[in-house]
């Protein structure tokens, strides 16, 4: 059985890591480099760094960024945030990054993430959705939440599969920063629908909603953001807690 693994998640603007609720209201957190360094140390099983004012003020991910982790960390990492070409890809990965995650480009042009597997390998390819519960849909949402496709996130995930994508990284907006638990029952409906890898974002505020969305979520992995950017839980505990209680986590 494959390890869970625990990621963190660095929001990225200005430079700076922050996080907010529901996308909003964001306040800072520290140095990307610094926080990620110190996450790799404290037993991280991955990081995901994610420019999430890329999109929305047309800039591209800064590959400086990227240089910068690769130096200094020994553990995989994902970046994100305005990638919409092969060669936006191209000069993260040349740059040390191990994943690209793309979001509203892949739904604006679909065709991209057949272009990105094809160049790099679906091993290389994360698919970002941002999806909001609309009643008894799930509404993909693009540019940091801001804008409502006509997309609905289990149809979105199937497609993605089909088009060659390695793994998917499902936040639900309406959980992000309430740290009232993950979205388990979208979580499991969305892993039962797809047969990829499912990172979790949105909702985690204890460790025992890891242990929820790992066993009633079904989820592949567990990221989370501001309860380890301010010490609220620590990866060491949070992992020797998910071991006595029946998950497989690398410690």
């Amino acid at each position: 059985m494959l390890s869970k693994r625990i990621i963190p998640c660095l929001d990225i603007k200005d430079g700076r890591t922050v996080k907010g609720i529901n996308f909003v209201n964001l306040r800072d957190a520290g140095d990307p480099v610094e926080l990620g360094q110190r996450y790799s140390e404290a037993g991280a099983d991955e990081l995901v760094f994610l420019d999430i004012t890329a999109t929305h003020e047309n800039r591209k991910t800064l590959a400086a960024l990227a240089r910068k982790v690769a130096k200094n960390l020994s553990i995989p990492f994902t970046i994100g945030g305005g990638i919409s070409s092969v060669a936006d890809a191209g000069v993260l990965l040349e740059a040390g990054a191990d994943k690209i995650s793309v979001n509203s480009a892949a739904v604006r042009r679909p065709e991209l993430l057949e272009d990105l597997v094809k160049a790099f390998g679906s091993q290389f390819v994360v698919l970002a959705i941002d999806a909001r519960q609309v009643g008894n849909d799930w509404v993909v949402h693009l540019n940091g939440g801001r804008i409502a496709t006509e997309y609905l996130l289990f149809d979105w995930a199937k497609e993605s599969e089909a088009r060659g994508v390695g793994e998917i990284l499902f936040t639900s907006m309406n959980h992000d920063g309430a740290k009232t638990g993950f979205a388990c029952k979208a979580l499991a409906q969305l892993a039962d629908s797809v047969s990829i890898p499912i990172i979790a974002s949105g909702g985690a505020g204890t460790m025992g909603h890891f242990l929820e969305v790992f066993t009633e979520g079904k989820a592949d992995a567990g990221l989370a953001a501001s309860i380890f950017h301010f010490g609220e839980i620590g990866i060491g505990e949070l992992k020797h807690y998910l071991h006595q209680h029946g998950v497989v986590v690398r410690v």
